[in-house]
């Protein structure tokens, strides 16, 4: 298992990988064969960030058979995704912020991450593990109200896009099968999301065949797999720990802005 992650250590900022309670301190780019310092750290000395700064981040929405029943929805034919800002990202333990003025409903969405490691365009289902680098875990943070104001067009971007709003981690696995793989919402410490990887209308393989069928991937690309039923509204001071058993847990706390 090669579990990477970044850091914030000695006044640095630092690419690693996670082994037990200690971090191997590396050198260069996460997707360019990075080489190790020989210097370690604990993970007690250690401010964990989120694990990479996507160069862009895509959305699916409707990618789950039990969501899709639940919520009349059809099955659709290709896969349905927005793209939210990379300024949208947090890392563990960091804040989730509501929108200054806005005193609508946040909600909470756990996701699977698809992290790109090599560019690829038209690439088939088969080919697809070549191209993926690893997985995370994901907080996919919606504005609901803002998603639909205007009815004459639904604002993607904008109901997801807030600052804060992508908190991603803790870690980048590269040897995890996602296929057995579930996802899981704890809401101060209740659970409620826990679905499976497999209910996928479109797995993560066909999600990346696909879509580099529209658009080029490039190393450092997130691909947020969609979510299933259970997303619940957040209360400011509450804490959100999206789960992946097999990956970690993604912990973030939500709250209006102090001013």
């Amino acid at each position: 298992m090669t579990n990477w992650v970044s850091c914030q250590w000695q006044d640095r900022e630092c690419l690693g990988k996670l082994d037990g309670d200690r971090i191997e301190i590396y050198d260069g780019s996460l997707f360019d064969d990075p080489s190790p310092t020989g210097e370690t750290a604990a993970t007690d000395e250690v401010r964990l960030l989120a694990p990479f700064k996507p160069n862009s981040i895509l959305a699916l929405w409707n990618n789950f058979h039990e969501r899709a029943a639940a919520e009349g929805q059809t099955i659709p034919a290709t896969p349905l995704y927005f793209m939210k800002p990379v300024t949208s990202v947090i890392g563990p333990g960091e804040t989730i912020y509501r929108p200054r003025g806005h005193q609508g409903r946040v909600i909470f969405e756990a996701e699977l991450g698809i992290v790109i490691g090599r560019e690829c365009r038209d690439i088939d289902a088969a080919g697809a593990d070549e191209v993926i680098f690893g997985y995370t875990c994901v907080n996919d943070v919606t504005a609901i109200e803002f998603l639909f104001e205007d009815k004459a067009f639904q604002q993607w971007t904008r109901s997801k896009g807030y600052d804060t709003f992508t908190p991603l981690g803790p870690v980048i696995d590269t040897d995890i099968d996602p296929a057995g793989l579930r996802v899981l919402a704890i809401q101060d410490g209740e659970t409620r999301q826990d679905y499976p990887v497999a209910d996928m209308i479109y797995s993560p393989q066909q999600i990346v065949a696909m879509i580099s069928g529209y658009q080029t991937l490039r190393p450092g690309d997130l691909i947020c797999c969609g979510t299933s039923v259970g997303a619940r509204t957040m209360k400011p001071g509450c804490e959100i720990v999206i789960s992946i058993p097999g990956i970690g847990e993604l912990a973030n706390r939500f709250d209006d802005y102090a001013d």
